[in-house]
């Protein structure tokens, strides 16, 4: 007998618990089952164009109202990387965004994002962004993201032949009155490049 949906649903009932106790309501999507239209869930706008989180903590404290915009802004941003299309962005983010961990060659500000996904979409057309995790907490939004696609581009100098991408990312989100204005993010760049071929 399988006993990983045993250890999942432990898992899933420790964090639950925990997330309570520090003040927060936390909920997951699990066995590929939609989450309850109840709780925090009620704070996700079901827009089918929109990504949906996988799993969702919300710190109480901050009043519905606030925690459904910091909700929504993420799920903005976040199908912004998953299609590539500017609308999205705008939607999200100030004109005075900063990236306080911008790469080097990306430029600051709102058109960062749009040089990021345009040069990687060129890489991986089909590139998809899921949002695993959301976490809202403050004014920080924190996500844990899984990126997915086939290498059929040009990166680095390489060619791609179609093998398959797939990626963590973690961010940190600023929110402000209206809008994000600021971010940290982290990629797992050497398992990306590795699987482009073109890790050093």
């Amino acid at each position: 007998m399988s006993i990983r949906k045993p250890v999942r649903a432990a898992v899933t009932a420790a964090l639950a618990l925990a997330a309570v106790v520090a003040g927060t309501v936390a909920y997951a999507a699990t066995d590929g089952h939609r989450p309850p239209a109840e709780g925090p869930w009620q704070l996700v706008d079901r827009s089918p164009e929109l990504v949906q989180p996988k799993a969702l903590t919300v710190d109480r404290s901050i009043g519905e109202k606030r925690a459904a915009q910091e909700v929504r802004l993420a799920q903005l941003l976040y199908t912004f990387w998953n299609t590539g299309q500017q609308k999205y962005l705008d939607a999200a983010i100030g004109p005075d965004f900063t990236d306080n961990t911008l790469p080097a060659g990306r430029p600051q500000g709102p058109a960062g994002p749009v040089f990021a996904s345009k040069n990687f979409r060129a890489a991986v057309p089909d590139l998809t962004c899921e949002l695993s995790d959301l976490l809202v907490t403050g004014d920080k939004i924190t996500a844990r993201l899984v990126f997915r696609g086939h290498f059929t581009g040009v990166f680095g100098g390489a060619v791609g032949h179609g093998q398959a991408v797939e990626f963590n990312a973690i961010d940190i989100q600023h929110a402000g009155t209206a809008k994000i204005v600021e971010d940290w993010h982290i990629e797992d760049n050497q398992t990306l490049l590795g699987q482009l071929g073109v890790a050093g």
